[in-house]
């Protein structure tokens, strides 16, 4: 079986961020940043956002996700020596 984001679990159930923090109990920043793979919830967390979708945590690919910067150089001192 393949886990599925948060996020993808939300597209598939046609909730919002504010539904699922509704449904889970949770502060809709919190919830936003977790579905945006910006924050991994607790243990409980999990479970409460599993419930939701009728899985268990396990069943859910949680984690950060990797947003691609600033990686090689300068960034926005373009120009200047380390």
């Amino acid at each position: 079986m393949d886990t599925k984001t948060v996020d993808e679990l939300c597209a598939e159930h046609s909730l919002d961020v504010t539904q699922l923090a509704f449904r889970v109990g949770l502060d809709e920043k919190r919830v936003r940043a977790i579905v945006e793979g910006r924050w991994t919830p607790s243990p409980a967390e999990r479970d409460r956002i599993a419930a939701v979708f009728g899985l268990t945590r396990d069943e859910i690919a949680w984690g950060h996700k990797v947003i691609m910067s600033h990686i090689h150089g300068h960034g926005p001192q373009f120009g200047r020596s380390p």
